[in-house]
């Protein structure tokens, strides 16, 4: 991989040290996934920039992306609904807060329903 990849260097200001080398920054590793009983999950509803449609976000999760989206896709197939996990964040469309809060607790999570 050639030295000068511009695309690394989005954002650097000009350098005139013939001897300057940029630093990129190392992508930053997940952190390890907590067990169920130590996730602390808040379920709540939010109606916000969504066209006045409901959803049921679950926030708290503490883990890898892929055991995110694991567990968001085990919420809507046992809801029969759609959503996405992202960000720490697991959004299901509806208004299913008591639905999902039994259902993380059947799975051994330490969730509470929020608003």
């Amino acid at each position: 991989m050639p030295d000068n990849d511009w695309k690394k260097r989005l954002g650097v200001v000009y350098s005139t040290n013939p001897d300057f080398k940029y630093d990129t920054i190392a992508p930053q590793e997940e952190e390890e996934t907590l067990e169920p009983s130590r996730q602390r999950l808040v379920v709540s509803i939010d109606r916000r920039n969504r066209g006045g449609k409901q959803v049921t976000l679950v926030k708290g999760f503490r883990g890898t992306s892929e055991d995110l989206s694991a567990l968001g896709k085990a919420l809507k197939v046992k809801c029969g609904v759609g959503g996405t996990a992202k960000d720490g964040e697991i959004t299901v469309q509806g208004d299913l807060r008591d639905k999902v809060t039994a259902l993380l607790q059947e799975m051994g999570y330490n969730a509470k329903r929020g608003n």
